[in-house]
């Protein structure tokens, strides 16, 4: 019987354009246009601080392309080594050719497999799930994992509820085949009828527009169900690694709120200490928030060698997932 094929994490980067954006300076911003608003409104219902903004030329790829090569840079390989890229996004450079098939143009990757995942907040979850399928049946030795969003370009600057939330970057991993466990379990699941709740409803039709391009989105509601779905996916999938949650070490959930963490984090009885938690400087970057969040505490020390690891994601469909993983 031949021995099993296991995804291992061995390398991981991240990118956010440009200098920060304080609350103060959005507030500077917002006023300008007529909307009032406040450092303290906004750090009170979010935890946010700051954020990043990508330049008028910088598209999404160009943000993948910073955080793989980082990813590729730390697992030591150069970009033709991977048969594999699967990138999560929201906010394509453009309708086709996926933002995969042109991240893999500028990494100069002669030959690969390359496509995008749209799930929104969940994105990365779901395209690191994809990625380990690949390893597992044997169809990729080396793949890379993105999940990368320009979220600037859809937000209603005229909606307090929804344009201070959001910020830009993108993060990545590099999965490698190996014959020890490293990704242990996961699961991913959609809820259609709560689409209403976070959406962006334009289309593109006969030359233009059709609908509206920003991003709509009923907090509250949201917030219910992502708590909700959290909690229930981390046991989920801890069960399906063989674990308990006393086992992981550490806690990654999609970057979203400050509250909507901490309140999974009681439920789920886990001490903030083991929670990673960057959503107060990267603000919600959609697809791109939780490997942001993980390269982090990779580069920064806390995530070490053995460890276990669980990341999760929510978001618009409505979408939600979870990821067991071995350092």
């Amino acid at each position: 019987m031949a021995n099993r094929i296991y995804s291992a994490v061995v390398g991981s980067g991240g990118y956010l354009p440009g200098s920060p954006v304080s609350n103060n300076a959005m507030v500077e911003r917002l006023r300008d246009s007529g909307l009032e608003t406040s450092d303290e409104w906004i750090r009170e219902r979010t935890g946010i601080e700051q954020r990043y903004f990508a330049t008028d030329d910088q598209t999404t790829s160009d943000l993948a392309y910073h955080a793989s090569l980082a990813a590729l840079e730390q697992a030591g390989l150069e970009p033709n080594a991977v048969d594999l890229i699967v990138l999560a996004t929201s906010t394509p450079d453009m309708v086709f050719p996926s933002t995969a098939c042109r991240l893999q143009h500028k990494l100069a990757i002669r030959q690969c497999a390359a496509f995008d995942v749209q799930a929104v907040c969940s994105g990365f979850v779901y395209a690191l799930a994809t990625a380990d399928l690949f390893i597992q049946t044997g169809q990729a030795q080396t793949a890379l994992v993105v999940g990368a969003e320009t979220f600037s370009r859809i937000l209603d600057y005229t909606d307090r509820s929804t344009c201070v939330l959001f910020g830009d970057g993108a993060g990545a991993v590099v999965l490698k085949a190996s014959d020890k466990p490293g990704i242990l379990a996961h699961k991913l699941y959609a809820r259609a009828e709560h689409e209403a709740i976070l959406n962006t409803p334009g289309q593109l039709a006969h030359g233009r527009v059709c609908g509206s391009p920003f991003l709509t989105m009923d907090g509250q509601a949201v917030f219910r169900l992502a708590v909700e779905v959290l909690e229930s996916s981390a046991r989920e999938v801890v069960g399906l690694a063989g674990l308990d949650l006393q086992a992981i070490d550490w806690f990654i959930p999609h970057q979203a709120n400050r509250r909507i963490l901490a309140m999974v984090g009681k439920r789920l009885q886990i001490p903030e200490s083991r929670l990673i938690a960057t959503v107060g400087q990267h603000a919600n970057t959609s697809a791109a928030s939780v490997p942001l969040a993980f390269d982090v505490a990779r580069r920064d020390g806390r995530l070490q060698a053995g460890q276990t690891v669980l990341l999760q994601g929510v978001g618009g469909g409505f979408t939600w997932g979870a990821v067991a993983l071995r350092l």
